[in-house]
C-alpha cells in the first residue's frame, strides 16, 4: 500500500471499528496476489471505504468523475489511487488506466451496476449490470473477483452513528474466475457468471450470518427514515 492509502485506511479503520461491527466471510481471498478486478454490488456511498478497510490489498477504485471535481474530495481520491470514469458513455482514458494498473498487478475496484442500486434494482435482487467489466478483464487478461457488501446502507441513518451502537455490516469475498472465450458472446456469458456469483455470495452471507429481510439492501431514503 502507498503511504497515503495506508494513512487514510488506518483512520477509516478506526472510525468504522468504533461505529460499526464488520463481519467478513473469507477475508483471506482479498489478499491473493496478482492483478484482478474486484467487482462489488453497490448499496451506499460508504461501500468503497468499507471494502478498502477490510481488504488486505490496496484497491484502486474506478469512481465517477463528478467526485473529482469537488475541491477536497477530488484531491483525496487521487492520493489513494482512485481514478475517474465518465458514466453513461465510453471512456477510453479510464479504460486504458484500468488496464494499465491491472497489468501492473494491482487490484482495480469496479461497481458494475454503474451506481447505487437497492431493492429490485440491485443485482442481488434481480437487477442488471452495465456492460464493460468483461471488456476490461479481457483487455488486461485478468480474473474478476465477486464481492458482496450488505448493511452499509444503514449508515444513512444518523442514529446509527451513535457511539456504542455499532451497526452490523457484512462483506463476503468470492473466488476469482476468468473468461473462457474472449468474444462478444464470451464476454456476455462472463458477465452473467458474475451476476450468478454475486447472488450466490449473497445467499452464503445470508445463511452463514443468519441475516433477515431487513438486512438486505434498501433505498437510502428508507434507511434515513429508520428502516
Amino acid at each position: 500500500m502507498t503511504f497515503w492509502y495506508f494513512f487514510w485506511r488506518a483512520l477509516l479503520k478506526g472510525l468504522f471499528g468504533f461505529f460499526c461491527e464488520i463481519h467478513v466471510l473469507r477475508r483471506e481471498l482479498s489478499g491473493l496476489p496478482g492483478g484482478r478486478i474486484l467487482a462489488a454490488n453497490h448499496i451506499s456511498h460508504f461501500d468503497p471505504p468499507i471494502l478498502s478497510v477490510v481488504s488486505r490489498r490496496q484497491i484502486d477504485w474506478m469512481a465517477m468523475e463528478e467526485l473529482f471535481r469537488l475541491p477536497v474530495l477530488g484531491g483525496l481520491l487521487g492520493t489513494v489511487g482512485a481514478f475517474p470514469v465518465r458514466r453513461g458513455k465510453p471512456d477510453r482514458v479510464a479504460l486504458r488506466m484500468a488496464v494499465r494498473r491491472l497489468e501492473e498487478g494491482r487490484v482495480v475496484g469496479i461497481f458494475p451496476e454503474g451506481g447505487i442500486r437497492d431493492g429490485k434494482n440491485s443485482v442481488l435482487e434481480g437487477g442488471g449490470m452495465r456492460p464493460g467489466v468483461a471488456l476490461v478483464a479481457a483487455m488486461a487478461g485478468v480474473e474478476i473477483q465477486p464481492v458482496v457488501i450488505l448493511g452499509s446502507d444503514r449508515l444513512y441513518n444518523r442514529r446509527n452513528w451513535v457511539p456504542g451502537r455499532r451497526t452490523p455490516i457484512w462483506v463476503g469475498f468470492g473466488e476469482p474466475f476468468g473468461m473462457e472465450e474472449d468474444s462478444g458472446s464470451g464476454r456476455e456469458r462472463f458477465e452473467m457468471e458474475l451476476v450468478v456469483a454475486l447472488r450466490q455470495l449473497r445467499d452464503e452471507l445470508r445463511e452463514f450470518f443468519c441475516l433477515r429481510v431487513e438486512d438486505m439492501p434498501h433505498a437510502p431514503r428508507e434507511r434515513m427514515a429508520g428502516l
